[in-house]
C-alpha cells in the first residue's frame, strides 16, 4: 500500500479534464496535482495557474519523466489515448482515462497488455456508476425489487453544435462514441451482459455545414442491441438540440421500472398569472453529474493506496468501443450487426 499524497498530472486541460483537476487539487483526501500537459500552451498555463500554480508543460513526456508524479488524467481527444496510455505505463503512472477508452478494440487491447506488463492501474471515467441515483438504481436491480431486467434504454442529447474535428467519424467515431459511450456502458451494467447484436441508424439533422464534406456524419443516432444474455439495450444520442443537456435512462424488469435522470437545474417551478409553468432545463453535464465526478476521483485514488482493483476498468471501456465500432458498422452497411 502507497502512503502519503499521490501526485497526479492532467494531460489534456479541456473541461473534462479541468472537472477531475479541480477535485484532485481540493476535494479529493490524499492527492494533489503535480503538473498540467497541454499543446495549446496558454491552456496549460491558465490551468496551471488556477490549479494553484503547478508546473505546466506543452509536451506530456515530460511530465511522465517527473518521478514525483504517481498517476495521470488522460483527457484528450480519443485518438491520443492509446499513445499517452502506453507511454504513462510504461513511465509507471497509474491512468484515469476519459471516454472514450480509444479508437478501435485493437488500441484497447494495446492498452490493457500495457498496464498489465508494467503493473498500474487503468480506470475508465464513467463516471455515472458512481452517481448515487445510478448506484441506488444498481442495488435495486441486485435486490430484486424490479424483477428481472428485461429492458434498459438511455438517451444523452447535449444543447450544443459538435465541433468541427468530430464531423470526421475516422477521427471521433462520431456520437455514438463521443456522446454514447456512458449510455452503451450503463446498458452493459445493468443488464450485467454483453452486447450480442446492434442495430444503428442515423442521420444529420442539425449540422448543415458537415453535409459536403463529411456526408457520413451524423447528429442523431437511435441504436438498439440484444444482450449475450437475452436483454435488450436501446440507446439515443443528439447534439445540437439546443434545450438542454438531457440524459435519462429507464431500466424496465418483469414486475417493475427504475427512472433516472433529472432534467431540471434546480428544484424551483415558476407559475405566472397566465397559467403557465417555467421550469430550467439542465444546460450542462458539468453541473448534472458533478458529484459522481467526485466520486469517482476519489474512487481511483482509493485503488492506487489500498491496491485494488479499479470499479471500472479497461475491459469495461474496451467492450463499449466494440459496441460503437459495431453501430457505425450498422449505419454504413444498413444492416443488424453481430458482435
Amino acid at each position: 500500500m502507497k502512503q502519503g499524497k499521490l501526485s497526479i498530472a492532467l494531460i489534456g486541460a479541456g473541461r473534462a479534464g479541468m472537472i477531475h483537476a479541480r477535485n484532485f487539487a481540493g476535494s479529493v483526501p490524499n492527492a494533489t496535482v503535480g503538473g498540467v500537459a497541454d499543446p495549446v500552451e496558454e491552456a496549460a498555463a491558465s490551468a496551471a495557474a488556477e490549479l494553484g500554480g503547478c508546473r505546466y508543460e506543452t509536451d506530456y513526456t515530460k511530465l511522465l519523466a517527473d518521478d514525483s508524479i504517481d498517476a495521470v488524467v488522460i483527457a484528450t481527444p480519443t485518438k491520443y489515448h492509446c499513445e499517452i496510455t502506453l507511454a504513462a505505463a510504461k513511465a509507471g503512472k497509474h491512468v484515469l482515462c476519459e471516454k472514450p477508452m480509444a479508437m478501435n478494440v485493437e488500441e484497447c487491447e494495446q492498452m490493457e497488455r500495457a498496464v498489465k506488463e508494467y503493473g498500474i492501474k487503468l480506470q475508465m471515467a464513467f463516471m455515472r456508476r458512481f452517481d448515487a441515483g445510478f448506484c441506488a438504481a444498481k442495488e435495486a436491480i441486485l435486490q430484486g425489487r424490479i424483477g428481472e431486467v428485461v429492458m434498459v434504454r438511455s438517451n444523452t442529447r447535449g444543447p450544443s453544435i459538435p465541433k468541427p474535428w468530430m464531423y470526421d467519424i475516422s477521427k471521433s467515431n462520431g456520437p455514438l462514441a463521443e456522446v454514447n459511450s456512458h449510455d452503451i456502458d450503463s446498458v452493459r451494467w445493468f443488464c450485467e451482459s454483453e452486447f450480442y447484436s446492434v442495430h444503428a441508424i442515423a442521420g444529420n439533422y442539425r449540422c448543415p455545414d458537415a453535409k459536403s464534406e463529411f456526408p457520413d456524419f451524423y447528429d442523431n443516432v437511435v441504436m438498439i442491441g440484444e444482450m449475450a444474455n437475452g436483454r435488450q439495450g436501446m440507446i439515443d444520442g443528439a447534439q445540437g438540440v439546443r434545450y438542454g443537456y438531457d440524459a435519462r435512462t429507464e431500466i424496465l424488469g418483469t414486475h417493475g421500472c427504475i427512472f433516472l435522470g433529472r432534467r431540471n437545474e434546480n428544484e424551483m417551478v415558476l407559475a405566472t398569472s397566465d397559467m403557465n409553468q417555467q421550469i430550467e432545463f439542465v444546460n450542462s453535464w458539468k453541473y448534472l453529474f458533478q458529484d459522481a465526478y467526485l466520486a469517482e476521483d476519489r474512487s481511483f485514488v482509493e485503488c492506487i493506496l489500498e491496491d485494488s482493483d479499479p470499479q471500472v476498468t479497461g475491459f469495461d471501456g474496451k467492450m463499449v468501443v466494440a459496441a460503437v465500432d459495431a453501430g457505425n458498422r450498422s449505419i454504413r452497411e444498413r444492416r443488424i450487426v453481430l458482435l
